[in-house]
């Protein structure tokens, strides 16, 4: 997988701009729960009074919260308020807002930062609870008794109707401090939130008072809370489709690139790297396997940041609503983990599997499809359908197996959340009722636990995604890293100028890859300028192998061959192959027009020189009688011409590439004896300046020739012209008897 990795450097800047969208998207996703946590707090349970240091109040009720702070609680309190009454500058502005400002003089809170308001809050709140404790416990004579227990003031004692705060104001501090403590040691089990949310219900008594809207009040924050969770929800959205954007872009990009130089790597291959691979395997990397690299980049951009962001930020955001149920995390984390391990283990025997099986089921249906008419003719359709169920049944039931363990860790996950959620409800519910938990709090915490597990199964999915797609990056490394055994060299010759095209092989031997021993021993012509050297012998005996040595498909394993005197492993393949015209054994046709496979010897033929090749290669005829003659359209490979046409267009297209030297690969096999004559009288006449190389079964085609060359077993054994050798080899005799007869050879 690293290998592969540098495929992503053009995109980096792409990639963390991604991850920079990704930060945002999460960010905006853990704040919501929060949000969601204070529109039940605050705005459904404190009716929108989010704190106890309260906007205004009137100077009556500061009097009285007084009495229930410390020296310098007081002067922090009194600090961040100003008095406005009837002579102050705003009286007006303030009297339209706070109507009761007509009868006293009120308080109104400064601007003051929110760290302010924190230190105020527990300083208010208490004062409120203790202002509102004493009102209540008042018209109950034992709470009365009980408030002032040990503080030596007893409340129950005092006259019905009796103020009991200008009672307590006019009370020296020594008197009033062990009521004081009482009061407080009554919060001391309360965090500040609590007593904040406690003394809200005072602040909303103390709005009404004022003269104040609290209904609109409540409407209002829960309508501006809502409003900063849509902001967030949207900017989470356009985060989400700008890293879904991007990452396309990023996993389409580098899949292009890789499957180019995957493709540019293969097209160098020699024939001895393509023995490594088979054709099926190269379609199925090329294809399959960048699909997997592109499938797991998207995921990777998408999710690597992203889970591990949702996932721990869940963790600190849920931690900071409530650390005591960092348990039902932990043990959700822990089972989450090992679900996954256990898939994990089970799946990843099964996806190393499932690309080979791939190939095995290209391979069968390439087979196939190449050789349905063979499969026909031997009626053998019933066995190649088996074969085909078996590498279809073997890959089906892999993925069957992946998918069902795939479908079984979605309900698996989403038990998990469930339990989560009930076990978060049970125990949050009994801290509500035990007034040491909010219920926002409860559904904020509930809410982050799901992201933390849908952050877990995020990182899942990628682990289980990871698998294969690294089979995949494996098997693509492989061709990429797989070693030419052809390439050119690093101080690359010229040939002379003017180039003649000779051809000459000296003491060539040659072995395929792996083989044990020689299939050619020891070769040694000449094929000279003008003039065509044949080669003929029985099958197997290496006359194919003798012409794919020129062009480099192969490199000889000793002896040298020289083309114009150079060695043609000391030169480019690209200015050995310029030289060269080759009609390959089996002709090749490519999709297009009949135009566009003959400009492939030379995109910028003349019309004339395509005219010339048509009628030199016989073409011409079948040609013209086409609707569309040269425009005429040719599937792909050339199934809708006839052998012999395919054969024929073969050779105009090497024509067209009007070489110094031509190399025919047995490809006049398909032709009639008729045409076979005709095109190499037409062949002879007109590339008289060329060096022609055939490789022939019949006598007839090359009987003309200046050399024949005859192999046996990867040996020459017989050189010369036909008379030369129908008397001095034995084999050619041979050969020639069994093909003509010897007045026909005689003529």
């Amino acid at each position: 997988m690293a290998r592969l990795a540098k495929y992503l450097k053009p995109f980096l800047p792409i990639v963390l701009l991604a991850v920079a969208l990704l930060f945002v998207q999460a960010m905006a996703d853990l704040t919501l729960p929060d949000y969601m946590g204070r529109i039940v707090n605050v705005g459904i349970q404190q009716g929108g009074v989010e704190d106890a240091v309260p906007m205004a109040l009137r100077q009556s009720t500061m009097d009285k919260l007084t009495l229930f702070m410390s020296g310098d609680a007081q002067a922090q309190v009194l600090a961040a308020y100003t008095l406005v009454d009837s002579d102050s500058a705003d009286y007006d502005q303030y009297l339209e807002q706070y109507p009761v400002l007509a009868d006293e003089p009120i308080y109104v809170l400064n601007d003051n930062d929110a760290a302010v308001i924190e230190q105020l809050n527990p300083i208010m709140g208490k004062a409120f609870l203790a202002v509102t404790g004493i009102e209540q416990v008042m018209a109950d004579p034992s709470k009365a008794a009980e408030l002032g227990a040990g503080s030596g003031f007893d409340l129950s004692s005092l006259p019905e109707g009796t103020d009991v705060f200008a009672l307590l104001s006019g009370l020296p501090s020594i008197v009033r401090t062990p009521l004081l403590n009482n009061i407080n040691e009554r919060f001391a089990a309360m965090d500040d939130n609590m007593i904040v949310q406690s003394a809200v219900g005072a602040v909303k008594t103390e709005y009404a008072a004022l003269g104040m809207d609290t209904a609109n009040l409540q409407n209002t924050y829960i309508l501006d809370t809502g409003l900063i969770m849509l902001g967030l929800s949207l900017l989470s959205a356009a985060s989400t489709v700008a890293v879904g954007f991007l990452a396309a872009r990023v996993a389409a990009g580098s899949a292009r690139n890789l499957r180019r130089d995957v493709f540019k790597k293969v097209e160098g291959f020699s024939n001895t790297e393509f023995d490594k691979f088979s054709v099926a395997s190269l379609i199925t990397r090329t294809t399959n396997d960048i699909t997997q690299l592109q499938m797991l980049i998207v995921l990777m951009v998408r999710l690597v940041i992203y889970a591990p962001i949702l996932g721990v930020g869940g963790i600190i955001k849920a931690l900071n609503t409530d650390a005591s149920m960092w348990w039902i995390i932990a043990l959700a984390v822990v089972v989450l983990m090992g679900l996954i391990f256990a898939i994990f283990t089970t799946a990843l025997p099964k996806f190393r599997l499932i690309q080979s099986l791939i190939d095995r089921l290209n391979l069968v249906t390439r087979e196939n499809l190449s050789g349905m008419m063979v499969v026909r003719a031997f009626n053998t359709q019933a066995f190649e359908e088996q074969r085909f169920d078996k590498a279809n049944q073997d890959l089906t039931n892999n993925n069957l197996f992946v998918t069902r363990i795939m479908a079984f860790m979605m309900p698996m996950m989403m038990l998990i959340m469930n339990g989560v959620t009930l076990l978060i409800v049970w125990v949050g519910a009994h801290q509500v009722a035990q007034a040491s938990m909010q219920v926002g709090d409860m559904i904020a915490f509930m809410q982050y636990a799901i992201q933390v597990v849908m952050g877990f199964l995020m990182m899942s999915i990628m682990f289980i995604m990871l698998p294969r797609a690294s089979v995949s990056a494996d098997r693509i490394a492989e061709v990429l890293d797989t070693g030419t055994v052809i390439h050119d060299p690093k101080q690359a010759k010229r040939f002379p100028e003017p180039f003649s095209g000779t051809v000459e092989f000296r003491h060539v031997s040659f072995r395929y890859p792996g083989a044990e021993e020689d299939v050619l021993h020891d070769i040694n012509f000449t094929a000279q300028l003008g003039q065509t050297t044949a080669f003929i012998g029985s099958t197997g005996s290496g006359k194919s192998t003798v012409v794919n040595l020129i062009p480099r498909f192969y490199d000889v394993t000793d002896g040298a061959i020289l083309v114009d005197g150079v060695d043609v492993r000391d030169v480019t393949q690209h200015d050995l192959r310029e030289n060269i015209g080759y009609i390959p054994q089996k002709a090749m046709l490519f999709q297009g027009t009949i135009e566009s496979n003959l400009r492939y010897g030379d995109e910028y033929a003349d019309e004339s020189v395509i005219t010339q090749a048509t009628d030199i290669a016989q073409a011409t005829d079948f040609i013209s009688e086409k609707p569309d003659g040269l425009e005429t359209e040719i599937s792909q490979g050339g199934t809708n011409v006839s052998g012999g046409q395919r054969q024929r267009l073969s050779i105009a297209r090497a024509l067209v590439k009007q070489a110094p030297i031509y190399i025919f690969d047995d490809s006049f096999s398909a032709l009639d004896f008729k045409t076979d004559a005709a095109l190499r009288r037409a062949l002879k006449a007109q590339t008289d300046a060329s060096t022609i190389l055939i490789v022939t079964q019949r006598v007839s085609t090359i009987r003309n020739a200046e050399q024949i060359i005859v192999l046996d077993e990867g040996r020459i054994v017989g050189k010369g012209t036909h008379e030369e050798l129908m008397e001095s080899c034995e084999i050619y005799r041979e050969i020639a008897l069994s093909q003509l007869r010897m007045e026909e050879l005689a003529s």
